[in-house]
């Protein structure tokens, strides 16, 4: 979790995730916000799961781009990505006073495989905590869109994104639900405007965080 503020002048550390339906300008906003942090001197790693690390691409090449997995193995295939990406990617940027930023994370794997592929949620939810060792993020960047303006706007589509608009509506209900559930650490934007007034609105959530209060 956020420490101090500062300290001689540098953010101790912070953990941001961003979630939220495909085609809602996730990796966009996170890249222009990585760049606007690292102009106030933060030191800022980008990351995204799957896919974070050698291990991180292969396990995102299966789960995205292979062949129809059972659910139960796809869950576990997120797991297992995010055990590694936890360990040797997110945990030690944290530990040396760096600011990370998360494209999804433990919570799309809830929504996911528990909310829309209907797998059991006391399971998903520990699972995630086995796989983090309980490593919660400060913020996370709810991005929230209607699937279908989300899914017209992919150039192209991996496993997941074909799936069919009734399971891309469960996401959203999901995200909203856990949105609702803890609202100190979710902040829901509408990612219906337009890209540069989403980023705006993102940064008006994070600046307060990384300025030095006197």
């Amino acid at each position: 979790m956020i420490d101090a503020a500062y300290k001689g002048g540098t953010l101790s550390k912070m953990f941001i995730t961003f979630e939220g339906p495909e085609g809602a300008g996730k990796s966009t906003a996170l890249a222009v916000l990585a760049e606007r942090l690292r102009e106030k001197a933060l030191q800022v790693v980008t990351t995204r799961e799957p896919g974070a690390g050698t291990f991180g691409r292969s396990i995102r090449e299966i789960l995205l781009h292979g062949e129809e997995l059972d659910p139960k193995s796809e869950l576990l295939l997120f797991l297992a990505d995010r055990a590694n990406h936890v360990s040797s990617i997110i945990r030690p940027a944290l530990a040396d006073g760096k600011v990370v930023l998360c494209d999804r994370y433990a919570d799309s794997t809830l929504v996911y495989q528990s909310y829309a592929r209907g797998l059991d949620e006391d399971f998903a939810r520990a699972g995630n905590r086995f796989a983090t060792g309980n490593l919660v993020p400060d913020v996370t960047l709810l991005f929230d869109l209607d699937p279908e303006i989300g899914l017209s706007r992919l150039k192209s589509k991996d496993r997941l994104d074909a799936q069919p608009l009734e399971f891309h509506q469960k996401v959203r209900k999901g995200f909203l639900r856990e949105a609702a559930s803890d609202p100190k650490r979710w902040k829901v934007i509408d990612a219906s405007v337009q890209p540069e007034t989403v980023i705006e609105s993102c940064w008006e959530i994070i600046e307060p965080l990384v300025i030095l209060r006197r």
